[in-house]
């Protein structure tokens, strides 16, 4: 997908909403018709589409500091259109996550999953991220919820799937462990008898 690099389009911007408004005092609004119109598309693209396509390149390319500082660049976030909030939040968060702000991250997340995301694997993505999140706070019902959730969804990524499946072990092993861990307590709390062992003979004296 075509697109202007930020700084390039705020240039733009200016020059051609200053440049309309004074061609318009000077020399009359029709000569500065067209100079202004370009400058109000420019401005309506940046305010309904801001820079989510630039930083996510920076997340591909781990660099979620370079990332962070694009997405402050979107002054309005909620003047976004509703797709391109979503990724917004979506981004931000997956930023919160790595910066170690579980917290913060779990908000944005829960923001953008209610908001309208396109397919089955970016709200897959979502669900994952945020049952990561309870995982590590040992809130594993609510890891156990989203998964659920996930469970429902047609999902096409194959790294997308892969870490599904990866989670989905952990979530399985993590049961098993429990149910060991109860099961062994269990017995001995209800008398059940360990095995006896039997007494060591003496080593006999030369």
């Amino acid at each position: 997908m075509f697109s202007i690099n930020i700084y390039l389009k705020f240039a733009l911007i200016a020059l051609c909403l200053i440049g309309g408004i004074l061609l318009a005092i000077f020399q009359g609004f029709w000569y500065a018709f067209p100079i202004l119109l370009i400058g109000i598309g420019l401005l309506v693209s940046y305010l309904l589409l801001g820079t989510i396509q630039s930083a996510a390149k920076f997340i591909q390319l781990t660099d979620f500091v370079g990332a962070d500082k694009r997405l402050n660049l979107i002054l309005f976030p909620n003047l976004l259109y509703v797709t391109n909030k979503a990724y917004y939040y979506i981004l931000k968060g997956t930023i919160a996550e790595h910066q170690g702000r579980s917290e913060d991250a779990e908000d944005l997340l829960n923001i953008a999953q209610s908001l309208d995301l396109p397919t089955d694997n970016e709200k897959a993505a979502v669900a994952l991220q945020l049952a990561n999140i309870s995982a590590k706070k040992n809130k594993w019902n609510q890891a156990k919820l989203q998964f659920r959730a996930i469970k429902g969804m047609k999902v096409t990524e194959g790294a997308l799937k892969e870490q599904i499946k990866e989670f989905e072990k952990a979530l399985n092993n993590r049961g098993q462990i429990q149910a060991a861990t109860r099961a062994g307590y269990g017995g001995r709390s209800k008398g059940i008898p360990l095995k006896p062992g039997g007494k060591r003979r003496r080593p006999k004296m030369r």
